[in-house]
């Protein structure tokens, strides 16, 4: 279980000649997500939005600085690590959602809730179907269905596991503005129960949520 995601001097390398003339509430700072803490991490395209997501999952180490888990380097973290923290304390809704696009919407779903022995009661993941207005697409294939729809079945899919921080890429960037809505109270109730931390990132639309701080990237 994970208190504290600590960032200490991290600057992608691509971005090692603009060293001096950066200006972020993120990169080259010494800088801390809190569990229990919502953070709105805004920033312009290319500014690394995505690459933060992937070094703070160990999917990319193109970086300098420190990441640490509470007081733990994630360099020191072995592969054993990572599939703990993956399944039990890190969750995440990619910008890119890496869904099955050959499987259905449901199958989807219970491919990862399988995987945490049923963390979530079926009754609990049709009523989220409901609430995203996504009940008549459970079977559908992924591949057939819009990138908005696809957003909130990738939604109900990072909420299928324990997790102490949740990380919401750019999570509404297809969707209107009552399902961004209804998206953001699951999301949040589920944190909330969980008592877990949630970052959400943007380039312009986010959800309109009660940010405990808002950083520029």
């Amino acid at each position: 279980m994970y208190q504290t995601i600590k960032l200490d001097n991290v600057l992608p390398h691509v971005f090692e000649e603009r060293r001096s003339q950066m200006h972020s509430d993120v990169w080259l700072q010494q800088l801390q997500f809190q569990k229990g803490q919502l953070y709105l991490v805004e920033a312009a395209s290319g500014t690394g939005k995505s690459s933060l997501c992937s070094y703070i999952f160990g999917y990319r180490k193109d970086f300098s600085g420190t990441i640490a888990f509470d007081d733990r380097s994630i360099n020191d973290l072995k592969v054993s690590d990572w599939v703990n923290a993956r399944k039990s304390s890190l969750s995440i809704l990619w910008q890119e959602l890496r869904l099955f696009p050959e499987l259905t919407a449901w199958e989807n779903v219970m491919i990862k809730n399988n995987l945490t022995k049923g963390f979530q009661p079926v009754y609990q993941l049709n009523e989220w179907f409901d609430l995203l207005d996504i009940a008549d697409k459970k079977q559908t294939v992924i591949g057939r269905m819009s990138f908005g729809q696809q957003q909130r079945v990738a939604l109900v899919r990072s909420l299928c596991q324990p997790f102490d921080f949740l990380f919401a890429d750019e999570p509404i960037s297809h969707l209107d503005d009552e399902n961004s809505r209804i998206m953001g109270e699951i999301m949040m109730s589920e944190a909330r129960k969980q008592g877990a931390g949630v970052i959400v990132t943007s380039i312009g639309k986010h959800i309109d949520l009660p940010y405990d701080k808002v950083l520029k990237l």
